[in-house]
């Protein structure tokens, strides 16, 4: 049943398990790359620590605003990121980061706590959590080695 409450997606990325966790960490670069092209953010609350709050507006591109609240569930220095978004939709987010030869294999999966939330999402969410990966390899290449 957990399988058709979860979307993901994975990619390899030319940078190191530390490079990206410190995307997550920093609220300066996280603010940069979090979300679906053309969203910028406006932080209320940025704990990055185990049971940390993130508190945080998403601007769309035609000027709607969407509040977000996470509780950073599990952090695991370099290697794990898991976000218990609380507000509507429900969900929990788990990156993983796992070194390979040419850079690092993220892991994104995204568990919505119902079955029909993440059927409703998954036309949109699918296509924006590839985005919100590329905009992090876009902040990512500006900021850290390509390996």
């Amino acid at each position: 049943m957990s399988a058709e409450r979860t979307l993901g997606t994975s990619r390899t990325l030319p940078y190191t398990p530390g490079e990206i966790y410190g995307a997550f960490a920093s609220p300066e670069l996280l603010a940069a790359w979090w979300g679906p092209d053309g969203f910028s953010n406006t932080f209320e609350i940025f704990e990055f620590k185990t049971g940390g709050r993130w508190k945080f507006v998403m601007h769309s591109p035609d000027g709607k605003d969407y509040a977000n609240e996470n509780i950073f569930s599990e952090l695991v220095k370099d290697a794990k990121v898991v976000i218990h978004h609380i507000c509507q939709p429900l969900f929990t987010l788990t990156v993983e980061l796992t070194p390979v030869s040419d850079g690092t294999h993220l892991s994104w999966q995204q568990m919505f706590d119902d079955v029909q939330t993440a059927q409703a999402v998954k036309q949109i969410v699918g296509p924006a959590n590839e985005q919100n990966i590329d905009r992090l390899t876009q902040v990512l290449s500006k900021v850290a080695s390509p390996q």
